[in-house]
């Protein structure tokens, strides 16, 4: 049996993070979540997932700054980011692209879709 793809969800909102822990889960993905950017930098150390589904706004640290320390640290910087937000101007989207992220995805009512369709893209779902 193939093992399941760890994703760690990095999301603030309780209702948000397991709503989009069970759509991913139901595509056989093993979930781990954190709800703020320190918490996410030691799970992802911790835990090697094989990606990040990283919000941008976060108490204590942004997205775009846990991006960055991620990006910059040896033992984790093969990890692909992907960004899941509200934040959808341009700007923002830039600014993730900059910290590193490989994709950038607008919470909207496609949200779930796109992610699930750039997970499989990326060969992890």
């Amino acid at each position: 049996m193939e093992q399941a793809t760890t994703i760690l969800l990095v999301e603030d909102s309780p209702t948000q993070a397991k709503q989009l822990a069970a759509d991913l889960e139901s595509e056989m993905a093993h979930i781990i979540i954190a709800d703020d950017g320190p918490a996410a930098l030691q799970m992802a150390y911790e835990h090697q997932p094989q990606v990040i589904v990283l919000d941008i706004n976060l108490p204590s640290m942004s997205g775009y700054q846990v991006c960055r320390r991620l990006k910059l640290d040896k033992d984790t910087t093969h990890i692909p980011v992907i960004m899941l937000t509200s934040a959808d101007s341009s700007d923002n989207m830039m600014s993730g692209i900059e910290a590193g992220a490989e994709d950038y995805i607008p919470k909207d009512e496609f949200a779930v879709e796109n992610l699930l369709n750039t997970l499989t893209a990326m060969g992890f779902i």
